[in-house]
């Protein structure tokens, strides 16, 4: 499949939220380069290959969670295609300075084939598709059989596809997804996530048999380090 590259640099905004692209070598770039390898450590008899990312609420870190992961995987030389799968609040084609004329939608409704969609970024081996218009009903794209289809064909040609997701107390969507990825990684924020919501998404998660491989714990300042993000196995 020949995918399109895309010339356009992210605009000087977003560097604090790609901050492993522009700057890989900061404590936290490590950190989610940590998060790369206890997930592929996660699960030593299969290769994780589909990811979800989210939260409980919003405003949580999600998206640039999801973003950054998808920056170090690509970064380990594996062809990474990062999935805006929140239809109601897309994120995706703004931190990537990219439009959102076309995007999952486009390709779930057989308008546009995944090749098209699918747009790369100044990161060698990152793609992105964005959301694409906003449906008025995004829970049924997301179950829908075209949506089984789009996983297969999404592996036949990335290494590793992320998906970032809605968050899982807001809407049903994260659930629709969470049983068909490999495994789900749960952003919480230092100060901000109530634990009784943190519990609920951990049921909901369950209830929809979906593998949490961890929790990123988001916005937490550690006293003797430089280190805003932890990695913790559940």
């Amino acid at each position: 499949m020949a995918l399109k590259k895309n010339n356009r640099k992210p605009i000087m905004n977003n560097k604090r939220n790609l901050i492993t692209m522009f700057d890989p070598k900061s404590p936290i770039s490590e950190q989610y380069r940590t998060i790369r390898t206890n997930i592929q450590f996660s699960s030593i008899d299969s290769e994780v290959r589909t990811l979800m990312v989210t939260s409980t609420g919003p405003g949580e870190g999600k998206s640039t969670t999801a973003a950054n992961l998808a920056i170090v995987f690509a970064q380990q030389g594996k062809k990474v295609l990062l999935v805006d799968a929140d239809l109601r609040k897309p994120t995706a084609h703004y931190t990537f300075n990219q439009t959102n004329t076309f995007g999952l939608t486009s390709v779930l409704s057989k308008q546009m084939t995944l090749e098209k969609a699918a747009e790369g970024t100044n990161e060698k081996n990152l793609f992105v598709l964005s959301s694409g218009p906003i449906p008025p009903n995004p829970a049924e794209l997301l179950g829908s059989k075209a949506m089984e289809q789009f996983f297969k064909d999404a592996q036949e040609v990335f290494d590793v596809v992320l998906f970032d997701t809605p968050p899982l107390l807001a809407v049903t969507d994260a659930q629709l997804l969470a049983n068909k990825c490999d495994g789900t990684i749960l952003v919480v924020s230092s100060g901000k996530t109530i634990k009784d919501h943190l519990v609920k998404a951990k049921e909901l998660l369950d209830a929809a048999q979906s593998k949490l491989l961890g929790v990123v714990l988001n916005n937490k300042e550690m006293k003797e380090t430089n280190y805003y993000y932890y990695y913790g196995e559940k």
